[in-house]
């Protein structure tokens, strides 16, 4: 893929992030961060896909990212995480996988429905599975650091 269709993407991730934080009604001094966290999480994404990981194992290392970004700026922020994890996860859902499983029901195509359904949730699971190995991993990273802050006092 080459940079300019890259940049499109990106920028395109950052403002249906950005929509959506509007839809859910995020203040306006957030939105930028919101939209910044979609962006980060297709990037990511972009990055993996072209490394050859696949799209779901890009789906679960973008969603990963994007929840080890909205935690810390939940904090930051002074605000719940999903003031910035529902808008970055926004890009990542599987729309146009499941627009072709749907597609292939209507036309009776059974054998393609199972396996494109079957494609979508696994990406659907896979930003679930992100969303919650990335939490995990930041508040085992935050005890720690706690403990070993403790520990220096």
């Amino acid at each position: 893929m080459s940079i300019p269709a890259w940049f499109i993407q990106i920028v395109s991730a950052f403002f249906g992030a950005v929509g959506f934080a509007v839809l859910f009604n995020v203040q306006r001094p957030r939105l930028y961060w919101a939209g910044l966290g979609g962006m980060l999480g297709w990037a990511i994404y972009l990055t993996g896909y072209a490394a050859g990981l696949g799209d779901i194992c890009a789906t679960f290392v973008a969603a990963v990212s994007f929840t080890l970004y909205s935690e810390p700026m939940a904090q930051l922020m002074k605000t719940p995480s999903t003031v910035f994890l529902v808008p970055a996860a926004i890009p990542m859902v599987p729309g146009a996988s499941l627009f072709r499983s749907m597609r292939f029901a209507v036309h009776g195509e059974w054998d393609f429905f199972s396996h494109q359904i079957l494609h979508t949730l696994l990406l659907a699971a896979s930003i679930a599975g992100g969303i919650v190995c990335g939490m995990t991993a930041y508040f085992i990273l935050k005890k720690m650091f706690h403990f070993r802050a403790k520990d220096a006092r």
